[in-house]
């Protein structure tokens, strides 16, 4: 799946691309309000939706957590949700948003098949970019000392040392530790790529074993090498550290690498350079996850509302949009054209990195990592005690949810 989806990324520029459309082409006057991520690529889409007129775009980092009780409401809060793999599953389980395909058929004629996120034969989502942790770091501090790009996260270490004795930047390295969502994928990523397995059968827990213990032990070795402010630092922190070059590399999200050659912010416009996310083990494949970002509509509005905030959202998932802003995202919108941003992306796909593996009971793994992994990291805990506290957190949230 997550290389049909990137060769269909890198294919869109080849197909027809047809005339440019005006700014909006329609003007909108029914308000629409969305909530999404704030990242580089969501920005680029709500400001088109925004053209259209009476559109209210809502940016929050901590989308994940506001929307469910936002789109319980009736009316809900938001007629449009930007939604990832894991974040549309709760958003499913209680039944916020609708089927889309009426509205494809009537308003979607420039989305490609790939773009369609279908459950049971239903189109709950429109995906507009694919998204995945992968190295990110300084081509220029790496030939000053004759260092090769790591493939592996023992090369990662070994790097950091290296560049940490030359003093070349604050710190070497720079992660998205900060505690709670963030600090959980870093394991789930890290611990995929150590071969791990999350569950038995029946959805039991299954991480406290060797390679639950050996993702925790890489992960407090790398913080040697990060700033100690780690548990804070989340994917705006670490770009920002690339930006004011403070660190040298980091495992960070491709929709931040277009940030890095943003001349407005960036010291270190043309010094970064992107690769395939490393390896845990040898043999083993890149230790992170690939995603997709995309759009749902809420079921808890008119009818008439959703086909209106449909119409918006086309419009900012448009091909003059992609035009306008190439470079900040893998696009799977007609018209994007793959430039060296991509780059890292396409090697972590190619490299065989697995899909996000979004479920209800993952998603309850997820927290319970999210909120445990901090205590082995500050040395509260010994390894064995924190994973059998996470899986006790989760067996809990499980027995509530109906899992267990």
């Amino acid at each position: 799946m997550k290389k049909r989806i990137l060769a269909v990324a890198l294919g869109v520029a080849l197909l027809g691309s047809g005339p440019v459309l005006a700014k909006c082409a329609f003007e909108n006057k029914t308000e629409v309000k969305s909530l999404t991520a704030s990242f580089e690529a969501w920005k680029a889409v709500t400001a088109a939706m925004e053209e259209c007129g009476n559109v209210k775009a809502e940016l929050d980092q901590e989308f994940r957590t506001k929307q469910p009780e936002a789109l319980k409401a009736k009316p809900a809060l938001y007629h449009i949700g930007g939604v990832a793999n894991a974040t549309l599953i709760p958003l499913l389980s209680d039944n916020l948003v609708r089927p889309l395909d009426d509205l494809v058929e009537k308003y979607g004629q420039n989305l490609t098949p790939n773009q369609l996120i279908k459950i049971d034969g239903k189109t709950m989502a429109v995906a507009m970019m694919v998204n995945t942790q992968h190295l990110m770091y300084r081509e220029d501090i790496l030939k000053d000392l004759g260092i090769d790009v790591p493939t592996s996260y023992d090369e990662v270490l070994a790097a950091a040392k290296k560049i940490k004795e030359a003093g070349v930047v604050e710190y070497p390295l720079g992660a998205t530790f900060k505690t709670g969502w963030n600090l959980g994928e870093d394991f789930i990523n890290m611990y995929m790529g150590f071969g791990g397995e999350f569950f038995s059968e029946g959805n039991q827990a299954s991480i406290n074993n060797e390679a639950g213990v050996k993702t925790l032990e890489m992960m407090k070795a790398l913080t040697e090498y990060m700033d100690p402010e780690y548990l804070v630092s989340d994917s705006t922190y670490v770009q920002q550290q690339f930006q004011q070059g403070k660190i040298a590399m980091a495992n960070l999200w491709s929709s931040r690498a277009g940030a890095m050659d943003d001349e407005k912010e960036s010291k270190v416009v043309g010094k970064v350079a992107m690769a395939a996310a490393p390896v845990a083990m040898e043999g083993g494949k890149p230790a992170t996850t690939i995603w997709w970002d995309g759009i749902t509509i809420a079921a808890n509005i008119s009818d008439e509302e959703a086909g209106n905030a449909f119409r918006v959202a086309m419009e900012g998932m448009d091909e003059e949009m992609v035009k306008a802003n190439n470079d900040v995202a893998v696009w799977l919108i007609k018209g994007y054209s793959p430039t060296r941003i991509a780059a890292g992306a396409v090697a972590t796909a190619e490299a065989g990195a697995p899909a996000y593996p979004a479920s209800k009971a993952h998603g309850m793994m997820h927290s319970a990592l999210g909120n445990g992994v901090a205590a082995f990291l500050n040395g509260d805990k010994d390894a064995k005690t924190t994973l059998a506290d996470i899986e006790s957190e989760y067996t809990k949230a499980a027995k509530e949810g109906g899992l267990l």
